[in-house]
C-alpha cells in the first residue's frame, strides 16, 4: 500500500494561534484524502510538550518520564486533528506500530502522536513510513528546509536543495538527546530513512509547501538516501 506520511510541526498547535494555523492544514488533508491520497499524520508535541517538560525538569523528574509527558502532549495534538477531520479520520489515535498499520489498512486518514520515550516524533514518522511502505515522508517543520548553519544565528546560512543522509548524520549526529530537544531529524530518523530509502522532503509547515512536496515540485530540502 502506497501513501504519504506527514510529520506536522508542533508549532502548528501553539495555543495562541492554533485556531488560525490548523484549519488551513485540515483543509489540505481533507482535499488530499478526497483525491484518494493515503495519509498518516504524525503530530508533534510543540509548546504544550515543552511546557510540561520544562516544568517537570524543575521538579527533578527523570528524562524518561519527561519524554512520556512529551508523548502525551503529541497524542493530545493528534486527537485535535482527528476531531477536525471528522469521519475522514480513523477515530482512535494509535499508540504503537501494529495499531497504526491496522488503522492504515482501513483507508482512513490515520493520526498519531508519539510511541516510545526517547523516540522523537520525527523518528516515529520515519518508522511508520517504512512500515506502511509509504512512497513519501514529508517532514513539515517550523523552518523551510535544512540550512548550512542556523539561519536564526547566521545571516550567511544557505538553504540546501538536497542533502545526503551522511551529511545529515554529521549535522545531527551529536545532537542533544534530552526530552524536548530533538533536531529537525534525530539520528534514529536519519538511520531509518537511509535503510528504507524513503523519499523524504523537509519543508515549512504550510499547506502550500506540503502540497508542492506531495506533487513532486522542488521545494524545501530533499533528503538523498
Amino acid at each position: 500500500m502506497k501513501g504519504t506520511v506527514i510529520k506536522i510541526s508542533g508549532s502548528a498547535f501553539y495555543w495562541k494561534s492554533v485556531d488560525k494555523s490548523l484549519p488551513p492544514l485540515l483543509r489540505l488533508f481533507k482535499n488530499l484524502a478526497a483525491k484518494g491520497e493515503r495519509l498518516v499524520l504524525v503530530a508533534g508535541g510543540g509548546e504544550t510538550a515543552r511546557h510540561y517538560i520544562a516544568s517537570g525538569r524543575k521538579l527533578h523528574v527523570n528524562e524518561s518520564m519527561l519524554d512520556d509527558l512529551g508523548l502525551r502532549a503529541a497524542r493530545l495534538n493528534a486527537e485535535l486533528i482527528v476531531g477536525g477531520l471528522g469521519d475522514l479520520a480513523y477515530p482512535v489515535v494509535p499508540e504503537n506500530m501494529n495499531q497504526t498499520a491496522e488503522a492504515f489498512a482501513t483507508g482512513r486518514v490515520v493520526v498519531v502522536g508519539g510511541f516510545h520515550p526517547g523516540h522523537s516524533t520525527n523518528a516515529v514518522a520515519a518508522l511508520i513510513a517504512e512500515r506502511v511502505n509509504a512512497n513519501l515522508f514529508v517532514n513539515a517543520t517550523d523552518v523551510d528546509g535544512v540550512y548550512t548553519a542556523d539561519p536564526n544565528k547566521d545571516s550567511n546560512a544557505k538553504r540546501l536543495k538536497q542533502v545526503t543522509v551522511s551529511e545529515l548524520r554529521r549535522m545531527f549526529g551529536d545532537g542533544e538527546m534530552r526530552a524536548g530537544t530533538y533536531e529537525l531529524l534525530d539520528l534514529l530518523a536519519v538511520n531509518i530513512i537511509e535503510r528504507s530509502k524513503i523519499r523524504t522532503v523537509i519543508v515549512k509547515c504550510e499547506p502550500q509547501m506540503i502540497a508542492k512536496a506531495i506533487r513532486g515540485e522542488s521545494v524545501g530540502t530533499l533528503v538523498i538516501a
